[in-house]
């Protein structure tokens, strides 16, 4: 565990709200008040921006931006706060406490209202959910707020308003393969917190970059913005630009797009249009939440009866061009590296997904790095080769610490 985080004095409230409105005089009496207290270098009192209805930070408790940009700084992920707990960050996978104060109910909401407006704080003590996102000068930060036992609760993931580069983040070249696919299915999977977004950002850059195409987004939230570049790219987040994946993704068939990028393949109506817009002729990008290439196929199987699964199989046969499953491991550096499980659709693998032969396409992997496959063994066993994790790292990822062991002893 690092070590914990010594308390600075909180710097003055700047609300971080995207898109938020103000009046030309509330802005200007804020830029004063931030004014005098820089120019006094004293900390500021809490709640200098809220009014006498809402409720007020503590003494001694920092703005909600205020550890978020010293969660950024330090280069953690996610910021966890809750009621009656203290603050911690995730540092590279781990979970580190903070020491900062506990959390109380008022300080609690009044960081809601730096972030939320009035009609979303309603929204989420009415439905105890909210989803969501914001974006400071330095980070994109998306929000979940939810209920516990002991009072609410607040996860924020920092996004970095920098979209990292295949080439920067290390990955294959066969990324570049498979993103300079005009027409199919490409699924990008992986656990929570495993880099799925980030990955599937820099696709998207790669394509944004190097094709004159249409990119139309459908993303709950939208994480990392793009602009246009040699594409046209247009980015829709659900709840706001659209009320349904579904129908969101319906009317992008009819919105001439190229790629489809779609946040989460959660249900079999989206599989189904999904599946549709591929064969159709344009290139489809989404995420599931599984952990290997093969486990994401039969996981998309499982939404359909077992009367469809036969024709199922040849549809997504016919329409996948390959999945990425992905994992991030702690590295002997104090980094973090990303391993991988690709499954390239070749002519050979068709025949096998239509069959159902799952063992002969694991083998198939094993056999096929000139196409660009790899299996996550393999793809571990390059990062301790590398001496970027340790044998205990890899075989306690691994999905298969058996045949990774034999590999790592050398009769494999």
């Amino acid at each position: 565990m690092s070590p914990s985080m010594p308390l600075p004095p909180p710097p003055p409230l700047r609300n971080g709200k995207l898109g938020e409105k103000k009046s030309e005089q509330t802005i200007k009496d804020t830029q004063r008040r931030q004014e005098t207290q820089i120019d006094k270098d004293t900390p500021p009192k809490a709640g200098l921006q809220e009014t006498s209805n809402r409720p007020q930070r503590s003494s001694g408790q920092p703005s909600l931006e205020y550890m978020i940009r010293k969660a950024f700084e330090s280069g953690y992920s996610d910021l966890h706060l809750g009621v009656g707990e203290v603050p911690r960050m995730r540092d590279r996978g781990e979970m580190t406490i903070t020491n900062y104060p506990k959390t109380d109910y008022n300080t609690f909401l009044s960081w809601l209202y730096e972030i939320l407006s009035e009609e979303e704080v309603k929204r989420f003590q009415q439905e105890l959910e909210f989803d969501g996102a914001t974006q400071y000068d330095f980070a994109r930060v998306r929000i979940n707020i939810f209920d516990t036992l002991t009072g609410p609760a607040l996860v924020m993931r920092l996004i970095p308003l920098k979209i990292l580069t295949i080439d920067e983040l290390g990955l294959p070249p066969v990324f570049r393969n498979i993103s300079d696919a005009h027409k199919g299915l490409i699924l990008v999977t992986g656990p929570t917190g495993s880099g799925k977004s980030t990955t599937m950002a820099a696709m998207v850059d790669y394509i944004n970059t190097e094709h004159a195409k249409h990119i139309v987004t459908i993303e709950d939230p939208i994480e990392f913005v793009h602009k246009s570049r040699k594409s046209l790219i247009k980015q829709r987040e659900v709840g706001i630009n659209t009320l349904k994946f579904d129908n969101a993704l319906k009317a992008a068939l009819r919105e001439d797009p190229d790629v489809i990028l779609v946040g989460e393949m959660r249900d079999r109506e989206t599989v189904n249009t999904a599946l549709k817009a591929a064969q159709t002729g344009h290139l489809v990008m989404g995420t599931l939440h599984t952990n290997s290439a093969i486990k994401t196929i039969e996981r998309i199987l499982t939404l359909y009866s077992a009367e469809e699964q036969d024709a199922m199989r040849v549809t997504i046969a016919e329409s996948l061009v390959a999945i990425i499953a992905q994992g991030l491991s702690r590295t002997t550096d104090g980094k973090r590296a990303a391993y991988h499980d690709i499954l390239v659709n070749t002519e050979t693998i068709k025949d096998y997904i239509r069959q159902g032969k799952y063992e002969e396409i694991h083998g198939l992997m094993q056999d096929g790095e000139f196409d660009g496959m790899i299996t996550t063994n393999q793809s571990l066993f390059r990062l301790y080769e590398d001496g970027k994790i340790t044998e205990e790292t890899a075989l306690e990822r691994s999905p298969t610490p058996n045949e990774l062991a034999m590999m790592l002893r050398g009769r494999f």
